[in-house]
C-alpha cells in the first residue's frame, strides 16, 4: 500500500525513531531488591546511566550500583519515600539535578500485602494507593517534560492480579489495575514522543513466607509448567523500550497463568 506523501518524513520527526539507549538516562524506582535490581542492572548492562533509587533497601541499592559499575555502566543512588507527596517529584528532580536529563523511566517500586477482607484499614489502603499508584502517576507527570525533547519511553510494573480476583489481596489488585489503566491514558496524552508500556509480571518472584507447596500449586496451574523469573521480566522490558510501534500496552508476563481457566 502506498503511503501518503511526506508520511515517513512526518512520522520520523514525531517519534524520533528507535529509542538509543547507549548512554542515555535510565531512572529504576524500587531498584534495590528483587525484580526492580534485576530490572536496573540489565539497564546498565545496555550502557545506560542508571538512576538507582531505593527506599530502605540502602545495601541492596548499592549492590545494583556496584554490578552496572563492575559491568562497565554508570550509577547514581538515589534514597527515596515514594509513598509521600512530594516524594515523586523531588526524586525526578534529583536525577535531572544530578545526571542532566531523563530517557527511560522504569515504575517498578510497589508493595504487595496479604490484606484479607476485614483487615483493611484506611491507612493500609492509602499506603499501598499511594505507592503504588500514586507514586508511579507523579514520576511520570514530573519526568515528561524531561523527556519530551529527545523522546523516550516508560515501563510501569503492573502485576498478573490486575486482571485476576485474588479474595486476599484486593486492595494491591486495585491498584494495579489502576496502573494499567494509567498506562493506556499516559501513552495518549504523552504520544508521540513519550511511549508508554506496562508489564504484569506472574510467579516470578514468590514472597519469601510462601512454602514449597505454593509453588508447586502454582507450577501445576501453570500452562507452561514452570515458575518464572527476573529475566523474563527483564526480557518483556527490553522488548518494550526496543519496539518503537508499541504504546498503551500490557504486556502479561505469566507463562500462561491468565488463560489457564
Amino acid at each position: 500500500m502506498a503511503r501518503p506523501p511526506g508520511c515517513a518524513r512526518n512520522v520520523a520527526a514525531a517519534t524520533g525513531g528507535k529509542l538509543k539507549l547507549d548512554g542515555r538516562v535510565a531512572l529504576v524506582t524500587g531498584a534495590g531488591r528483587r525484580v526492580g535490581q534485576a530490572l536496573a542492572t540489565a539497564l546498565g548492562a545496555q550502557r545506560m546511566r542508571v538512576a538507582v533509587h531505593y527506599h530502605g533497601s540502602a545495601a541492596g541499592a548499592e549492590e545494583t550500583a556496584t554490578i552496572i559499575r563492575n559491568a562497565g555502566g554508570e550509577a547514581t543512588v538515589f534514597q527515596g519515600d515514594l509513598g509521600t507527596p512530594d516524594g515523586p517529584g523531588r526524586l525526578v528532580s534529583d536525577v535531572a539535578a544530578k545526571m542532566g536529563s531523563l530517557s527511560v523511566v522504569v515504575n517498578s517500586a510497589a508493595v504487595m500485602e496479604r490484606t484479607p477482607i476485614g483487615e483493611v484499614t484506611p491507612d493500609v489502603w492509602d499506603a499501598m494507593f499511594a505507592l503504588n499508584l500514586r507514586a508511579p502517576f507523579l514520576i511520570c507527570q514530573a519526568a515528561a517534560p524531561l523527556m519530551r525533547k529527545d523522546g523516550g519511553a516508560i515501563v510501569n510494573i503492573a502485576d498478573l492480579a490486575a486482571f485476576e480476583s485474588w479474595p486476599a489481596y484486593i486492595p494491591h489488585s486495585i491498584s494495579k489495575a489502576g496502573v494499567v489503566k494509567m498506562t493506556s491514558s499516559l501513552a495518549k496524552a504523552l504520544g508521540p514522543s513519550i511511549r508508554v508500556n506496562a508489564i504484569a509480571p506472574g510467579a516470578v518472584l514468590l514472597p519469601k513466607d510462601w512454602d514449597a507447596s505454593a509453588a508447586d500449586r502454582l507450577i501445576s496451574t501453570t500452562p507452561l509448567k514452570r515458575l518464572g523469573n527476573p529475566q523474563d521480566v527483564v526480557g518483556a522490558m527490553l522488548y518494550l523500550l526496543g519496539a518503537d510501534y508499541v504504546t498503551g500496552e500490557t504486556l502479561i508476563v505469566d507463562g500462561g497463568r491468565h488463560i489457564r481457566k
